[in-house]
């Protein structure tokens, strides 16, 4: 008896429920993010700003340098110069060439983009006595010491 009780509301719940459904306009939405999409100047800025911080510390500047390398494109050389200041200031010149690599690296096969960069970024790596992966001869491997 109660099974059949059961049942029968069951049934009545999914006829009713199909019938609304198929009453209802079906209509075309899509969900976008409530998120204010970013300009090219306020992007550069940000990430300045966060190099730029004088209480930034080691594991910030990594954070911010993987968040940054994790995106598409290749930064300005201006926040380019303000994490290798952040890397000066941190006492960390492997992390500077680092910085440098990840810039040729991002570069990829566009062969005029790291040469560039190098050009305006060559005031801000003299005053800090910053070589490049080049000058330190890193883009070559050591033939003489591979045994």
């Amino acid at each position: 008896m109660y099974r059949r009780v059961i049942s029968s509301v069951v049934s009545k719940t999914r006829t009713v429920i199909s019938l609304q459904a198929c009453s209802r306009p079906v209509v075309a939405s899509r969900s976008y993010s409530s998120k204010k999409e970013e300009t090219d100047e306020q992007f550069d800025a940000r990430w300045e700003a966060y190099f730029n911080r004088p209480e930034i510390d080691d594991w910030e500047l990594r954070r911010g340098l993987n968040e940054l390398h994790g995106h598409d494109l290749v930064p300005e050389p201006k926040i380019v110069a303000a994490a290798l200041k952040a890397c000066r200031r941190l006492n960390d010149s492997a992390m500077a060439v680092r910085v440098l690599e990840a810039v040729k690296d991002k570069a990829g096969s566009h062969k005029n983009i790291y040469p560039y960069m190098v050009q305006e970024l060559r005031p801000t790596l003299d005053e800090l006595s910053i070589n490049t992966p080049e000058e330190l001869g890193l883009d070559k491997p050591l033939e003489d010491k591979i045994m």
